[in-house]
């Protein structure tokens, strides 16, 4: 009984120590998914029509702003701190998407 109960806190402690670890890659995605998968979000938004033809042009306006703003911080290597403010630009423009999309102004739902 206690050979079992050393393995069960041992393979508690192990998972313990791996879930963060994971955690912590997928915070720091890939910076072309992430833009790939925003722009999915707002084509995908006007499909469905959740998204305004105005709510998408103000969306997308936003994402080419956060793209050239990439760009530009490439031009002598990303540090830490560009990173991190793009991915805070990224986090701001998703919670964007997300409200537009269930604000209930496209085609099923005038206000």
């Amino acid at each position: 009984m206690n050979r079992i109960t050393r393995i069960i806190t041992g393979i508690g402690l192990a998972s313990a120590v791996v879930v963060p670890s994971m955690a912590s890659a997928q915070a720091w995605q890939n910076i072309n998914a992430r833009q790939a998968r925003l722009e999915q979000q707002i084509n995908q938004g006007v499909r469905s029509g959740a998204l305004t033809r105005n709510e998408a042009s103000q969306l997308r306006n936003e994402f080419r702003s956060i793209s050239r703003l990439e760009a530009r911080y490439r031009v002598n290597g990303l540090s830490l701190s560009e990173r991190r403010d793009l991915d805070r630009r990224f986090d701001a423009l998703s919670a964007k998407i997300r409200y537009e999309k269930n604000d209930r102004q496209g085609r099923h739902g005038r206000r």
